[in-house]
């Protein structure tokens, strides 16, 4: 029987019959065997096949897969060969599990000792830098005290400069009731604005260095606020890595804790440690070094405003008598000119008159010739011819206009001359009073300078009753401004 045969037939074995009980002619997969005999296929058939199909006879097999020996052999080799690789495997689990064993157990004592050494060294590393910072310490309030009593020296100095440049003020103040013309930057002016300049520039420079000595200071605390502070972070370090370096398995206080290998915030490397504490150190050092130069720069800034000032004053006194003098030249100058322009105008106006009666007379003649011209135009018929007379009343008349025209722009021009005449007389009265408020207010100049050749003592006031003109900054005049006044002189002229 061939195996399409075999196949079939269990096929057909495992079709139950309607009348078997449930169960039964259902248990035998349709399975083919190619490698087996024909006589087991025929016990097959015969063990199987026909208990099934002689239906309701009686049951002599019990019903479920049935193995061939060499399976069952085959099943014994397979459960022992899984035995000895199982074995084999867990002999290997155990040789690895010793090793890793010892490894970790090594490594553990090494590592525990490795961080017991670098736990000792970054001991000393942070002591090290703690006595480095007491030591700035100790230097940073040595240089606060210094510069404090500098700082004090120099606002005595700056309240000194008050007086000068009240005298200073004053006298610009008393020039710029100048007007027109006058108010002229002049040497004594500009020697004036010097010496406001001047003491404002001493004045600014001994505040700068008060100031400057003041926020020195706030730097020197806040230096000291941060060497300070890095000192008493040290100390906690200090505290935290000796606890850490005493303990051990047997301490009590020991625990897991949540993610401990985390990275916290706003930690750092050692070396941006290291370049923090350096840099505060660096940083004092800095500013004590900046401090003393401004200590010394405070004094030497002191003496030279006092020889600066004493120059200046008295290259202002030289400019302002010179200037006294030039004033009284010109006002000399200016009655001469006025005795001149007076007889000029005189002299113009009688000009003028001569002119409006030549000029009267030009009408009248103009007039008769006009007069006549008409007249002959009545003349009848062939009589009203273009003759001789006809010509020469025309060329009179043309002549009469053209002399009238030129004696009317002659006559405007005398009129525009003599009222130049009288504006110009006007400026020159006009600069006269100018001259002479000028000579008056230098000379009250003057005056209000000598305050400065006695000791200022007596002049200093015991308390300043306006702090800010002793200050204020006095504006330059521009050129606008100095147009503005001489459109201002012109437009009270008729």
């Amino acid at each position: 029987m061939g195996d399409c045969a075999v196949s079939t037939s269990l096929s057909l074995c495992n079709h139950r019959s309607p009348g078997l009980p449930p169960g039964l002619g259902q248990r035998v997969a349709p399975v083919s065997y190619p490698c087996a005999s024909p006589a087991v296929w025929a016990h097959l058939h015969y063990t199987v096949c026909d208990p099934l199909l002689s239906a309701m006879a009686t049951l002599s097999v019990k019903p479920g897969q049935w193995f061939t020996v060499p399976d069952w052999h085959t099943s014994s080799h397979l459960i022992s060969a899984d035995a000895e690789h199982r074995r084999s495997a867990s002999h290997q689990v155990r040789q690895e599990a010793r090793t890793l064993r010892n490894e970790t157990s090594n490594q553990a004592k090494w590592d525990e000792h490795d961080n017991r050494t670098r736990l000792a060294e970054r001991i000393r590393s942070v002591n090290r830098w703690k006595e480095t910072l007491d030591k700035c310490l100790a230097d940073v309030d040595a240089e606060i005290d210094a510069l404090a009593k500098v700082k004090e020296a120099a606002e005595r100095a700056l309240q000194a400069k008050n007086l000068p440049l009240e005298v200073a003020i004053e006298c610009l103040t008393l020039r710029e009731s100048r007007s027109a013309i006058n108010m002229v930057r002049d040497p004594v002016e500009e020697e004036l604005h010097k010496e406001v300049k001047l003491i404002d520039k001493a004045k600014r420079e001994l505040q700068q260095k008060a100031s400057k000595a003041f926020e020195q200071l706030c730097l020197l605390q806040e230096v000291r606020q941060q060497l300070s502070s890095d000192h008493q972070c040290k100390m906690e370090a200090l505290e935290l890595d000796r606890m850490c370096l005493s303990l051990s398995v047997n301490s009590p206080n020991i625990s897991f804790k949540v993610n401990p290998t985390r990275v916290p915030n706003r930690s750092t490397t050692v070396d941006e440690w290291e370049q923090n504490s350096q840099s505060n150190k660096q940083r004092a050092e800095a500013e004590m070094k900046t401090s003393a130069e401004l200590r010394e720069a405070t004094v030497l800034a002191i003496a030279q405003t006092n020889n600066e000032l004493e120059a200046q004053r008295v290259a202002t006194e030289f400019a302002l008598r010179k200037r006294i003098r030039d004033l009284e030249k010109a006002y000399d100058e200016l009655q001469w000119q006025e005795q001149n322009t007076l007889e000029e105008i005189a002299d113009m106006e009688d000009e003028i008159r001569c002119l409006e009666e030549e000029l009267r007379r030009k009408m009248q003649d103009l007039k008769v010739a006009h007069t006549r011209l008409e007249t002959r135009a009545y003349r009848p018929r062939a009589d009203l011819c273009r003759d001789q007379v006809q010509y020469g009343l025309t060329d009179e008349v043309h002549q009469l206009e053209g002399a009238i025209r030129a004696l009317r722009q002659k006559l405007a021009e005398s009129q525009d001359s003599l009222d130049a005449l009288y504006r110009q007389l006007h400026r020159i009265r006009t600069d006269l009073g100018c001259k002479t408020n000028s000579l008056v207010l230098d000379n009250k100049c003057m005056d209000t300078r000598r305050k400065l050749l006695v000791p200022s003592e007596r002049f200093l006031p015991e308390a300043e009753t306006f702090p800010r003109a002793t200050t204020r900054t006095l504006p330059v005049r521009t050129n606008g401004q100095q147009e503005l006044v001489q459109e201002r002189a012109t437009g009270c002229i008729p």
